[in-house]
């Protein structure tokens, strides 16, 4: 049980600015070409709720996000459940200037109220879909 209540964390560094870092994750335009193309809309407002379905095999995942808490330019925070599923997840983005890159770490926490018998919420799949999007969609995305 504590192996999936610890935090799932990636960081990585991008060659690019806070501002295109920042855009490239609460702009919704940007957002569909290395995240979910599925997005209706999205707004980096508190309060603003988005939800759209995403399927795997022949379950679907209709996702419900929303937003918790903005600091521009710095953090955005999603509070992340499914309709199909019962749990409940929060999911920040940090972004920090470096000098000549931009750090990007995102930090997802509550897996361990989410099914257990579901293969997408183990914690392996949990840190690979992560490092997939992170790591390669959106690095590929702003390199």
């Amino acid at each position: 049980m504590k192996e999936r209540s610890t935090p799932i964390k990636v960081e990585v560094f991008i060659e690019r600015t806070v501002d295109e870092v920042w855009d490239a994750i609460t702009e919704r335009d940007q957002m569909i070409l290395w995240f979910f193309e599925s997005i209706p809309n999205f707004k980096a407002e508190v309060g603003f709720t988005t939800e759209f379905p995403v399927h795997v095999e022949e379950r679907t995942f209709t996702h419900i996000w929303k937003i918790t808490e903005v600091i521009p330019l710095q953090r955005i925070v999603y509070r992340w459940s499914y309709e199909e599923y019962s749990g409940e997840g929060l999911v920040y983005f940090d972004i920090a200037d470096e000098g000549k890159h931009t750090k990007l770490t995102l930090t997802n926490v509550g897996l361990e109220t989410f099914p257990r018998d579901i293969p997408e919420f183990s914690r392996e799949s949990c840190q690979g879909g992560w490092d997939y999007f992170i790591k390669e969609r959106l690095a590929n995305y702003l390199s």
